[in-house]
């Protein structure tokens, strides 16, 4: 075995070092092993490209309709406390006035 780490796009055991980097033959994958370490774990950005965290206050930016409501959460809308997850929609929160609701991350700054 390789005293590489696997590729991170196929877990190809089969990496290489070439110029500083790490190659991968199966799927032709190139990255800096010390990058690697650095982004291991859930990362969620918000609309301006801040990084998200376990609770964190965020903000919405845009009037969004709620299935089942007579009206939508109003941009501005204040949201404390958020909960990353895997997923499409990456944020799990409690609203003032909806309850517990799924956001997607493009749809909310940080506050």
């Amino acid at each position: 075995m390789s005293e590489f780490p696997p590729c991170p796009n196929c877990n190809s055991p089969y990496t290489y070092p070439s110029d500083g980097l790490l190659m991968c033959p199966e799927c032709g994958h190139e990255w800096n092993p010390e990058e690697q370490n650095q982004e291991e774990g859930l990362v969620v950005k918000d609309s301006n490209g801040n990084i998200l965290n376990d609770g964190d206050a965020v903000t919405i930016i845009k009037d969004l309709p709620v299935k089942g409501a007579p009206k939508p959460i109003k941009a501005g809308t204040k949201v404390k406390n958020i909960r990353l997850v895997e997923g499409d929609h990456n944020i799990d929160c409690k609203v003032d006035g909806f309850g517990a609701m799924a956001l997607k991350s493009e749809f909310v700054k940080k506050a």
